[in-house]
């Protein structure tokens, strides 16, 4: 799933009354797209090649998880179209972020909890989830045209766990605290943990179908002091499937 499919959406809405203004020679019929797509169209008409790069950070993430690794850099030439008039190349920061949100994914964290998933919970007793800190960090690409250049930047401010079955869901900021099972429980906090008061007996599979959304602030930089804020807390959800039994008492006297 490309996460940034929605703030990419609501962008082309707004600048896409102005693409005529941008490139007068196509409006006019002096030129068309015809290219070949990434960092390297090309249009009939009155053109300046300009070289271009992509990637200033980690990209290529999925639907499914975070691929790790290290940047990527993609170079190419852009074709910029030139106003007969004016002369002069109409490439802005705005057009340049569409292409940037276009390539950038924000990855599906993977959460963990406590008990361990697959493991079963007990009544009464916090249910833990937090995403590890290696996967805790911000995503950035930059897509350059000459002098002219946008940074969109991804990055991960809370969470929010939806227990299911129509209860209601928490919600802490940041990654949440890694449960530590060599130490006791009553030396440890998190606030990032949800305690269910019924065992999940009779839910579908015998189970809570949960979930745990990662919130993004999604924002941009560009040149000639463009940018701001495009989505102040893009969700992006994990399933969790969470068997929870209930606790049996030990009777030991009369």
């Amino acid at each position: 799933m490309r996460a940034l499919a929605g703030v990419l959406a609501a962008l082309m809405l707004t600048i896409s009354f102005g693409l005529a203004a941008s490139f007068p020679a196509a409006a006019s019929g002096g030129g068309s797209w015809t290219g070949s797509g990434g960092c390297d169209p090309y249009i009939n008409g009155t053109v300046i090649p300009i070289p271009c790069s992509s990637g200033s950070g980690t990209r290529g993430y999925g639907g499914g998880g975070d691929a790790g690794g290290g940047g990527a850099t993609r170079t190419g030439q852009r074709a910029a179209l030139v106003s007969n008039a004016a002369a002069a190349p109409q490439i802005t920061p705005q057009l340049l972020l569409v292409q940037a949100l276009g390539e950038l994914n924000v990855p599906h964290l993977q959460p963990v909890t406590a008990p361990p998933r697959g493991t079963a919970g007990l009544v009464g007793l916090p249910e833990w989830f937090w995403v590890p800190a290696d996967q805790w960090h911000a995503r950035s690409l930059t897509v350059t045209a000459g002098p002219v250049w946008a940074t969109v930047v991804a990055a991960p401010i809370g969470l929010a766990f939806q227990p299911g079955a129509g209860l209601g869901p928490v919600s802490c900021a940041g990654p949440g605290t890694a449960y530590d099972s060599r130490r006791p429980s009553v030396q440890q906090h998190t606030d990032c943990s949800y305690t269910y008061q019924w065992p999940s007996a009779g839910q579908p599979e015998n189970a809570y179908h949960a979930s745990l959304t990662v919130s993004w602030q999604v924002s941009w930089t560009g040149s000639g002091g463009a940018g701001g804020v495009l989505d102040a807390a893009l969700g992006v959800p994990v399933g969790l499937t969470i068997p929870v039994a209930q606790g049996e008492a030990l009777v030991t006297g009369p």
